[in-house]
């Protein structure tokens, strides 16, 4: 039952439905309608943060919602479902799959990872999903047990490349390199890139922001009317 879930995902578009407290379409009345507009367009999963979030999502929707809950504790950089707490808040929100950071950062409290795993295996029946910056942390992900690896946090450790474009790369290299579905996310910005993705090896494409964020996609559209104005006629 559970590992059909993911076979529902296999080959398309999952919706990254989040907003921050300082954005205008922050609220999960907001997110939800978001996440309907999704299903409208034919995206085939929902990644969705906060335990609210997920009870609203899945009100409109009968999609796969990946759950996660965004935490900050202090001494740690880890803050995509860090604890325990935040795991067992979005399984009872309903989430399908807990995505949680899989990165070699130190946790919170010291909890190791293979031990948060462990746990949750040991109380939980659910899907689990790996947030990843590298290959290694990849590779370690699935001999911890993880179902699912998403390339999530490429650019957001020190350790993983820093660029403006997705990590195609890193979709390719795990493809290779692990059994289970990886998941490309993170930076893609257009449907080339998506496909692009696919043919690297990607399980399905998650896509947040240049959907899900309509000031991000204003900008865009701005930012090169600003350059063509302030390019020199030739």
């Amino acid at each position: 039952m559970l590992h059909s879930i993911i076979q529902t995902l296999k080959g398309g578009l999952i919706v990254s439905c989040q907003a921050l407290e300082e954005e205008p379409f922050y609220g999960s009345d907001y997110m939800a309608r978001f996440a309907l507009a999704a299903e409208m367009g034919k995206a085939v999963g929902i990644r969705a943060n906060t335990p609210q979030d997920i009870r609203a999502i899945k009100k409109v929707t009968n999609l796969p919602v990946i759950g996660l809950w965004k935490k900050e504790y202090t001494g740690s950089d880890v803050y995509i479902t860090p604890t325990l707490t935040e795991v067992e808040g979005i399984i009872a929100a309903g989430a399908d799959i807990v995505a949680t950071d899989a990165t070699l950062r130190n946790r919170p409290g010291n909890v190791c990872l293979a031990d948060l795993v462990k746990e949750i295996r040991e109380k939980h029946q659910v899907l689990l999903m790996a947030d990843v910056s590298s290959v290694a942390e990849g590779v370690e992900a699935e001999r911890l047990g993880f179902d699912l690896i998403s390339t999530t946090l490429s650019g957001y450790t020190a350790y993983s490349p820093q660029s403006e474009e997705p990590d195609i790369q890193l979709v390719a290299d795990l493809s290779q390199m692990v059994s289970i579905p990886v998941l490309a996310e993170g930076r893609i910005h257009s449907p080339e890139q998506t496909v692009e993705s696919l043919r690297a090896g990607a399980y399905a494409v998650v896509i947040g922001g240049a959907i899900t964020r309509p000031q991000l996609i204003t900008k865009k559209y701005t930012d090169a009317i600003l350059q063509y104005h302030n390019v020199p006629e030739i």
